[in-house]
């Protein structure tokens, strides 16, 4: 089931561009509107530091990662 959306105070730039956004997408400013919330909130969630460090592989020994002296 739809549920309408109001969004009041938005900047004459914000909605300016919204504006030529759809146009160049042959959208309607609302259809563009839904469009940018729908990819905002189905992006993937960002990995922490941590995950990222975690998902490495566990590979080599100490010594090969050694820094070679001059």
């Amino acid at each position: 089931m739809a549920t309408n959306l109001v969004v009041r105070n938005v900047e004459e730039e914000v909605a300016a561009a919204l504006k030529q956004q759809a146009a160049a997408h042959g959208h309607s400013m609302e259809a563009e509107h839904r469009e940018i919330l729908r990819a905002a909130l189905q992006r993937p969630k960002r990995r922490s530091f941590v995950d990222v460090l975690l998902s490495m592989p566990d590979v080599g020994e100490d010594a090969d990662f050694e820094r070679g002296g001059s």
